[in-house]
């Protein structure tokens, strides 16, 4: 038997309603989220016990959480989001290049190449009916001498083997009357490859998860947990601890999803991969952009080289490149920067200097560290741990923005 909340709880929590209704002109969205929704150790307050049952908890509200929690509350189930921080995707879901990726690089058969391909096609379906800006810019892949032309013909056939059947290879002239900017002996154009406006999407996958009932609880950390007999035990922190009861966890904490799975005792510990970071510095242009299209070099190690992307206004940015580290720091150092102009100048040989001005930073969650090939999204489910009604999401990185609408069906489909 599920146990709803409270009457009380229930009352005091907005449930149900789109952002747009509530949006006074003067108030921006990102108030809204801090403003109307109370926080976990708000609600124990109001509640009549420190237990409380629910049947589904999603852990993290970032993309993918709050895609989980989407399809979660449209299968008609009762759905909390527990996110630690004060408002939806602060981590890794807002500070990624924005791009909705075709699918070319990964492993054929992988579930990043399987789940990006899908969720690729769900995403402009979504984004389209939802009214979430984006734009179908098309990207190039450039070799820049005649050494790079095996792999750029490697990956032209990897992209076909995962069902990637777009790409259009360009010789050097039709490559520079596209772009003239660029040195280039070929190039592949995907030109199912877009940008999005992440915090757009986040935004609309949240107000159809509140439509369909979902809570969300703010500053509200999992602190711990245990496998009891019949639910999943979660001990959350904040101002007042509260203590959830739950039939149905997905753990898509992101860089924080193997410390959550490692605190639930009763979880295999052996099921716990490493973590390891992955940061990844972006750079800004000054100036205007002499580029159409994203630009990207051939892959390197651990990423996708020091590529051009571009906002949804024209604003040219380069990154991200691939620094190791062993803690979570967005703090980006100016003279990192300086190497961006050697990687772009491949490319662009007349980047002016001093054109590059410090943007952002964000973190790669990374299974496994330097050296070591890429790793596959892991969903560690029942099947694996035969603990009922867990499901936890390791390494969701790039293509994860862009696979988010399949990864939450793909998370569901796992809890069988």
């Amino acid at each position: 038997m599920v146990y709803k909340w409270h009457n009380s709880i229930k009352g005091a929590i907005h449930v149900g309603s789109h952002l747009g209704d509530m949006v006074e002109p003067s108030q921006s969205k990102s108030n809204l989220i801090k403003s109307f929704f109370l926080r976990v150790s708000d609600l124990l307050n109001l509640a009549m016990s420190t237990v409380e049952k629910i049947e589904c908890a999603v852990i993290g509200a970032g993309v993918i959480g709050l895609a989980v929690a989407r399809a979660l509350a449209l299968q008609g189930r009762e759905v909390i989001i527990l996110e630690s921080e004060d408002a939806i995707g602060l981590g890794t879901s807002s500070r990624n290049s924005e791009v909705i990726h075709a699918g070319i690089y990964y492993d054929t058969g992988s579930l990043k190449a399987k789940l990006c391909v899908q969720g690729k096609l769900a995403l402009y379906d979504y984004c389209e009916s939802h009214g979430v800006t984006h734009q179908r810019c098309g990207k190039m892949i450039v070799a820049v001498h005649d050494g790079q032309l095996e792999k750029l013909e490697a990956l032209q056939q990897k992209a076909e083997d995962n069902d990637v059947n777009d790409l259009i290879w360009q010789d050097q002239q039709t490559t520079l009357a596209m772009e003239p900017a660029l040195n280039a002996v070929a190039s592949l154009l995907s030109p199912s490859t877009g940008l999005i406006n992440s915090h757009a999407l986040m935004l609309a996958f949240q107000g159809d998860a509140e439509s369909a009932g979902t809570m969300i609880a703010f500053n509200s950390p999992v602190l711990g947990g245990a496998i009891t007999d019949n639910s999943i035990r979660l001990d959350i922190g904040g101002a007042t601890p509260l203590t959830l009861d739950c039939e149905i966890v997905i753990n898509s904490a992101g860089l924080h999803a193997q410390r959550v799975a490692g605190s639930i005792a009763g979880f295999p510990p052996e099921m716990v991969p490493g973590t390891f970071y992955a940061k990844g510095n972006y750079s800004s242009l000054a100036g205007q952009s002499p580029f159409s299209h994203l630009i990207y070099p051939i892959p390197e190690e651990a990423g996708l080289g020091v590529h051009l992307t571009l906002d949804l206004s024209g604003q040219a940015r380069f990154g991200p490149d691939v620094e190791w580290v062993d803690k979570i720091d967005y703090e980006v150092d100016p003279a990192q920067g300086d190497k961006f102009y050697a990687a772009v100048r491949s490319y662009w040989p007349e980047l002016p200097n001093n054109a590059l001005i410090p943007g952002y930073s964000g973190i790669r969650p990374k299974l496994k560290g330097p050296g070591n090939p890429p790793m596959d999204f892991v969903f560690n489910g029942p099947a694996e741990h035969s603990i009922q009604g867990l499901v936890n999401l390791f390494g969701i990185e790039s293509p994860g923005l862009t696979a988010s609408l399949a990864i939450a069906d793909e998370a569901i489909k796992r809890l069988k």
